[in-house]
């Protein structure tokens, strides 16, 4: 019989392309996973593994094997929460991922609200946006939050995966207190902030495609931002008046003094932010309770992250 435990392997191992990062993904050593690979082969009856002596790929039986294994591993999960289903109270552990700005957003209200089930842990990590949605479908995480600024994010709620809107966030101009663009009977005009110091993420990352994106509108030659990594690096040096940023809303979730929040005129552009789970999780009562609380988290941040409340601060 096929161990659930050596089909999670090669299923990391089809992802991750290499033993050697399977080990590291999975807090294995190399040669642990080697040899687990090779007991799943004598499992199997056939060769699943071409070695060489630097490398290793999948053979055609593997490549049929993983197929296999990823739908078995979905109807395990499936089962496991049709079962936990019926439990009185939400328990055991639910990993979260969320990029940097939101997890500093959300982490508060989901702490507030999930504290009260005592069964219940939560670990959240931070990390870049664009893995999130591969970690949830390799299940190393049970819960993404992802954010989409050209609405592809959605397209991939199918299958495997679905997808729950939370929240837009728009862009803001954020300006030192003393800048003239500080004062709210100052219409914003981009035109006059064209040679004005601006910072921004470095040259790929999302929120700076963005910012290009809105600096094109500008006319003539555009500003060339100084570059920063972090979005609360950027607000720092604008609350030192060292220069002016456009930046995500939700990156001011955390409170930050010495700024002026302005909106941009026009139609707002941003980004919407998701929470991405397996469909096979999502009746588990952990991942339900979490999931009903990013709502509710959601619902508070927008109204705080609002024209009104941000022109307040």
């Amino acid at each position: 019989m096929l161990d659930l435990r050596r089909l999670t392997l090669i299923c990391e191992f089809a992802r991750r392309g290499s033993i050697a990062a399977t080990a590291t993904a999975l807090g294995y050593s190399p040669s642990a996973v080697s040899q687990q690979l090779v007991a799943l082969e004598r499992e199997a009856g056939t060769a699943l593994l071409d070695r060489t002596a630097r490398s290793a790929e999948l053979t055609d039986a593997g490549r049929r094997l993983v197929e296999h294994a990823e739908r078995i591993l979905s109807m395990v999960e499936a089962a496991e929460s049709d079962l936990s289903a019926h439990a009185a109270t939400p328990s055991g552990r639910v990993v979260i991922t969320a990029f940097p700005t939101a997890a500093v957003a959300f982490a508060p209200a989901l702490a507030r609200s999930l504290r009260r089930h005592t069964s219940l842990t939560l670990r959240m990590r931070q990390g870049r946006s664009g893995r999130g949605m591969r970690e949830v479908e390799s299940g190393e995480v049970d819960i993404a939050l992802v954010d989409d600024w050209y609405g592809r994010v959605l397209e991939r709620g199918s299958g495997t995966l679905r997808v729950f809107p939370l929240l837009y966030d728009p862009l803001v101009l954020v300006v030192p207190r003393k800048h003239p663009m500080a004062d709210p009977a100052v219409p914003v005009d981009l035109r006059t902030l064209r040679d004005e110091p601006w910072m921004a993420t470095p040259d790929g990352e999302p929120s700076r495609l963005a910012v290009d994106r809105l600096l094109a509108d500008v006319g003539g030659a555009l500003p060339v931002p100084w570059e920063f990594e972090g979005l609360g690096t950027i607000l720092g040096l604008v609350a030192k008046g060292i220069g002016i940023a456009a930046v995500p809303a939700l990156a001011l979730a955390s409170g930050v003094r010495g700024i002026v929040v302005r909106e941009f005129p026009g139609e707002p552009f941003g980004r919407e932010i998701h929470a991405v789970a397996r469909v096979s999780s999502i009746d588990r009562p952990s991942v339900s309770v979490t999931l009903r609380a990013m709502h509710v988290a959601a619902r508070v941040l927008a109204a705080d992250l609002s024209p009104l409340t941000l022109a307040a601060r």
